[in-house]
């Protein structure tokens, strides 16, 4: 992964959720949620197998300026859902959820929801797991496909 080039790509005036919400190429993800008000999609960039995206369709960037209660209690329950159902396709050992981003890149509220593998050393555990400078687990198109369809089926039956 050429991380200069994802800084510059997060950096730009282009929101990169509103640019894959609208379909620009370029910007495509494996949807796994979509109710209309959020959609959930796995990470083109995963740190770990299953990692996945909360974003409201909403352009906000502040999620407790921007959102009422209501929208954030509605965006928290499908977080919830969707790391339900990823944990029940990848079995982590700790499922780690999080807002991140920044007014300097990547503004759109997002939340995180990585699935920490069984047996990964405490040094390497937290911030350190969800670090992309410490590498991206690699996956075929047809992987992703494959994993997207089984947290989708898992979404099902919740």
């Amino acid at each position: 992964m050429d991380l200069a080039a994802y800084e510059r790509r997060a950096r730009s005036k282009r929101c990169f959720v509103c640019a894959f919400l609208a379909g620009e190429p370029g910007f495509e993800h494996e949807v796994l949620h979509d109710d209309g008000a959020h959609v959930a999609f796995l990470s083109r960039y995963p740190t770990m197998r299953g990692y996945t995206l909360v974003v409201p369709r909403q352009h906000v960037e502040d999620v407790v300026r921007d959102l009422t209660p209501e929208e954030y209690l509605s965006l928290q329950a499908v977080v919830h859902r969707v790391a339900r159902a990823v944990g029940d396709v990848t079995e982590p050992e700790r499922t780690y959820l999080l807002s991140l981003g920044s007014m300097q890149g990547n503004a759109h509220v997002h939340w995180h929801i990585a699935p920490l593998p069984p047996g990964v050393p405490y040094d390497e555990q937290q911030y350190h797991a969800l670090m992309a400078e410490h590498g991206i687990v690699p996956q075929t198109p047809q992987q992703i496909a494959e994993l997207g369809a089984r947290i989708r089926t898992a979404l099902s039956t919740l």
